[in-house]
């Protein structure tokens, strides 16, 4: 018996199954000094993402903070938030609380971080006085993977695989 044939429901993008750690180099989207993120899922009915975030040799992603929950699950190294006692180490799962401020550091002696990211919403860069300096969202996103995917021979078009 043949398994019954199962259209797509109109209006519905496909579904992603694509490995989470790249063979190419060329994936990883740079964002800052020794920073930089994998895109897995560009929401933009929810307007949040899922991505892999890398930082290397004691790099820093800038205070922020999430209008919405973000939830993590730490793959490779550790790191920490300067306004907080904790490290997240390998296996960690962390939960931020929308509208927490917080600096990400990875430490001198840790030379790799890799961490699993939902984001819901967006990041909103704030200076120590808490006033607002920068914002992504998915919409910056996916215009900062079209710009170094063009520049890095993958094609502009490579990000569209992620777009939902």
């Amino acid at each position: 018996m043949n398994a019954p044939l199962i259209l797509p429901t109109p209006g519905i993008q496909p579904e992603i199954a694509v490995a989470a750690m790249p063979d190419d180099e060329r994936v990883w989207v740079p964002q800052a000094k020794d920073v930089w993120f994998r895109p897995l899922l560009l929401n933009t009915v929810t307007g949040g993402w899922c991505n892999l975030l890398r930082v290397r040799r004691s790099g820093i992603l800038q205070r922020h903070r999430h209008p919405m929950v973000v939830v993590g699950y730490v793959i490779r190294g550790r790191w920490k938030y300067l306004e907080h006692p904790w490290t997240a180490e390998e296996g960690s799962f962390v939960y931020e609380p929308p509208g927490e401020v917080h600096t990400l550091t990875v430490p001198d002696d840790c030379g790799e971080m890799i961490t699993f990211f939902n984001i819901q919403g967006a990041m909103v860069y704030v200076d120590e006085d808490g006033r607002q300096v920068g914002y992504e969202d998915v919409w910056s996103k996916i215009e900062m993977c079209r710009a170094h995917y063009a520049a890095v021979g993958l094609g502009a078009a490579y990000v569209d695989q992620f777009v939902r």
